[in-house]
């Protein structure tokens, strides 16, 4: 059986972008959307995809209050990244739910090789569910104290919305992707140019 998780779009380069970016609406991420995230991200395994999807039915409490801790995970994240797009100031409350789970998380950093490239990932020790919001709260600190001189851009299509992490080697991408956003930019700009040229004859 193929898995939902192919169905995530992972656009934003960094696994905080990616979780901000699925996390999108007012009430954040719903239970499933969240886990599926994790398992495209490698953040959680198949297998453990499957146990986490039915916590909700076994243990409601537990899953609700992970839930609650995503969703405010979400929305300092998206905060702070709205702040360093707009190259503002990053208030002190927009950074507590990051140092809520950086605090009562524990693990260690490991090599990690992604696309024959070596990373340093953090690995947290699996206790209660705070562990599933680890790896996000440490990518989102990192993005965070690199501040206005990260990568981190907005799509420049004003209906998107969708955060990305800039590696381009100039700098200067515009679209969370271009097979989407870039791609219906150009085509709309060709389409009124065309229509401007036919108005003109």
């Amino acid at each position: 059986m193929r898995s939902l998780a192919n169905d995530i779009p992972l656009l934003g380069g960094r696994l905080a972008v990616d979780f901000v970016n699925t996390a999108s609406g007012k009430d954040g991420p719903s239970w499933e959307r969240f886990i599926l995230l994790l398992e495209a991200t490698a953040v959680v395994s198949p297998e453990r995809r499957s146990q986490l999807l039915s916590l909700p039915a076994f243990d409601p409490q537990a899953a609700e209050a992970a839930l609650l801790k995503a969703r405010r995970l979400s929305s300092g994240l998206r905060q702070a990244f709205s702040a360093i797009v707009r190259k503002q100031r990053i208030l002190p409350e927009c950074v507590e739910p990051v140092n809520q789970i950086l605090r009562v998380t524990e693990g260690h950093d490991e090599l990690i090789q992604q696309d024959g490239l070596w990373e340093i990932s953090f690995i947290a020790r699996e206790s209660g569910l705070d562990w599933l919001l680890a790896a996000i709260a440490r990518s989102g600190a990192e993005i965070i104290t690199e501040g206005p001189r990260s990568g981190l851009r907005i799509c420049a299509n004003p209906r998107c919305g969708l955060y990305f992490y800039d590696k381009s080697r100039t700098h200067r991408r515009r679209w969370c992707s271009m097979a989407l956003c870039g791609n219906r930019s150009k085509v709309a700009a060709f389409a009124r140019k065309h229509a401007s040229l036919h108005r003109a004859q």
